[in-house]
């Protein structure tokens, strides 16, 4: 049998981030992946005009329904919506025996929120501590850790503040900062950067969400974190440069690029 990845995430209508992002670059990956709905955005490249989120009992009986027959391998949260959902996936993450990547989805690409502040703090005291990896961007990194980042050193010392709230690991990918993007790993064996050639372009959307799932399928497919790490860092950068350019927008990386590993 194929191993199995899970995403609990956001859809996307338009195909570039959220859940319809995960499906697709788990199946390049070789993966077969299986997703739980937790909320409902009406977007495309150029917008965010609605967000409805589940109710976190509907999303509490999709999460048991697919455990109960398809375990995955490895799963993600993305975009979770409200406290009461965070709360429920928490509760459910305390049971898992699989590998959990909480990339803490904030804000759109649009610069909507798709969270709340209630939802920030129990994505913080309640959800980190069973994740094997949180990937924030910087935004993201500075909510978490509760404190301004600007240079590098304030990026290892949030990382680090991240850890302490109970994860195993912690890539503060560095896209948002000026210069060259510079992803930082802080694992059990100490720090490690990821350093990228900048791709001048506006098509960009849902990278953060490619990123997390593409790291989801390597440690369903067993790779130790580092490796998926790199592989998935890899992977991004080529979808960015290949980008098929579709929208007037943010548009869409392209998920089809290859896979090496």
């Amino acid at each position: 049998m194929p191993p199995v990845a899970l995403t609990i995430a956001g859809s996307d209508p338009s195909g570039g981030a959220g859940i319809q992002a995960d499906l697709k670059t788990f199946h390049q990956f070789g993966v077969y992946g299986e997703a739980v709905l937790t909320l409902l955005t009406v977007q495309n490249t150029r917008r965010v005009s609605r967000v409805e989120v589940l109710s976190p009992g509907l999303v509490k009986e999709q999460i048991e329904a697919v455990l109960d027959d398809i375990p995955p391998n490895a799963a993600k949260t993305g975009a979770l919506g409200s406290v009461e959902v965070v709360e429920t996936i928490s509760e459910l993450a305390g049971a898992f025996t699989f590998s959990l990547i909480v990339d803490p989805v904030m804000i759109s690409k649009h610069g909507v929120p798709l969270l709340s502040r209630d939802a920030e703090n129990a994505i913080r005291e309640k959800l980190v501590r069973h994740a094997e990896l949180v990937t924030p961007n910087v935004p993201e990194a500075a909510a978490l850790a509760v404190m301004s980042i600007e240079t590098e050193e304030d990026i290892r010392i949030a990382a680090m503040r991240i850890r302490d709230l109970g994860a195993k690991a912690v890539l503060i990918k560095g896209g948002h900062r000026a210069g060259a993007p510079v992803d930082v790993l802080l694992d059990e064996a100490g720090f490690l950067s990821f350093p990228a050639d900048r791709v001048e372009t506006r098509h960009t959307h849902g990278t953060g969400c490619t990123y997390a799932a593409a790291i989801t399928a390597c440690r369903a497919l067993g790779h130790p974190l580092r490796d998926a790490v790199r592989i998935s860092r890899a992977y991004v950068q080529r979808a960015i440069q290949s980008a098929p350019g579709l929208g007037s927008g943010n548009g869409p990386v392209n998920h089809f690029t290859g896979v090496e590993f």
